[in-house]
């Protein structure tokens, strides 16, 4: 069902909150399936999963989704489920509404989406992706919370649980059932600007400088182009380029700053470092040194000119006439605390004694 953005605005004032979600069917589609051991999770399969949030939102008593359209068969198999729901008499499913949008098949319908359901005073916005996706959404969200499901090459940000529980606790917080101080997490991004000082793009997860002066395959995958690596979380237990930080000095994803690394050729290196940066992909990398990075302060990176890559994919080129600034920021947006929501779901008896949240008393 389509709606304009003048009617989505006057769903959003009822009484249930309005949820938005993302699906972009041409995430996961780079070199990286090729040259690394990448699962990739079929259409139908992503349809499901979407289906299985919408009937969690549809037991927290959210009656209204937007769905970003999209040319890839999302939307297809998602209206099927929906038909099927209605012909057997089901009522499992809140109403699902398509962003009135011109399709193009690229990210930018990510952007153009999420612009849309911002403007449409939506309480969260459920996306489908890996960390460009993601990276996408949370350039344009402000303080709309994401709620993250990992679909994607590199999900190094997104959450790896069930959907169907990624959903559960997204309907429990945006209801107001769970304290915001419970339901949600803050996250941190870097900030990328280049010459005039304004914000070019963000990272959410890492930011790789690359010698090569081309973007290219935007993927990145050899490590002997790496020069340096800014890392707003520090995992060892992820793949991409935040293990290579995690495997030299942790940094939590709820801790102030971040970690910079310098690398270089492995000939020229003190240390080489086996890291994991794709999906059965373990690679050497040569490393100087590392630093951590704090909330708020410019750093100006020491690389005269090459390639910008963002959560994995190249991005940004630039010269040796270019200024380039990365700024780490705190709390720069908002994210659903699954396991802290389903947490206190469970200590506070939230889903016992009711049929459906939509019966349960105010």
């Amino acid at each position: 069902m389509a709606i304009d953005i003048e009617g989505l605005v006057r769903m959003a004032r009822g009484a249930a909150p309005l949820v938005g979600i993302v699906a972009n069917p041409v995430s996961a589609r780079d070199i990286r399936r090729v040259i690394a051991n990448a699962s990739s999770l079929q259409i139908a399969d992503r349809a499901n999963i979407v289906l299985r949030v919408l009937a969690c939102l549809r037991a927290c008593g959210i009656g209204d989704v937007l769905m970003m359209p999209e040319n890839g068969g999302i939307g297809r198999h998602i209206d099927r489920g929906l038909a099927r729901a209605r012909n057997l008499g089901e009522t499992q499913f809140p109403n699902v509404h398509y962003l009135p949008m011109r399709v193009c098949g690229t990210v930018d319908d990510t952007h153009q989406a999420t612009r849309a359901m911002v403007r449409a005073g939506v309480a969260a916005i459920v996306v489908l992706g890996g960390d460009g996706t993601h990276r996408a959404v949370a350039a344009h969200c402000g303080a709309i919370p994401i709620a993250g499901i990992s679909t994607g090459t590199n999900n190094a940000f997104p959450n790896h649980g069930e959907p169907t529980i990624a959903g559960l606790a997204a309907g429990l917080a945006i209801t107001g059932r769970i304290p915001a101080d419970v339901a949600f997490d803050h996250n941190k991004r870097i900030d990328v600007s280049i010459n005039d000082g304004a914000v070019r793009d963000i990272a959410l997860v890492d930011v790789a400088l690359v010698t090569e002066g081309y973007v290219g395959a935007r993927a990145i995958w050899r490590t002997e182009n790496f020069r340096e690596l800014y890392v707003t979380f520090a995992d060892p237990a992820v793949i991409g380029m935040s293990a290579i930080a995690g495997l030299l000095e942790p940094v939590g994803r709820s801790e102030s700053g971040g970690l910079m690394v310098r690398m270089a050729p492995l000939a020229q290196s003190p240390v080489v470092l086996r890291a994991p940066i794709g999906p059965g992909l373990v690679a050497s990398v040569g490393i100087k040194d590392w630093r951590r990075m704090s909330d708020g302060v410019p750093i100006v990176p020491g690389v005269p000119a090459g390639t910008i890559a963002l959560d994995g994919e190249r991005e940004l080129s630039f010269a040796e006439r270019d200024s380039v600034v990365l700024t780490l920021r705190d709390r720069a947006f908002r994210t659903v605390n699954v396991s802290g929501a389903m947490r206190y779901a469970a200590r506070e008896g939230l889903l016992r004694g009711v049929k459906t949240l939509l019966d349960a008393p105010e």
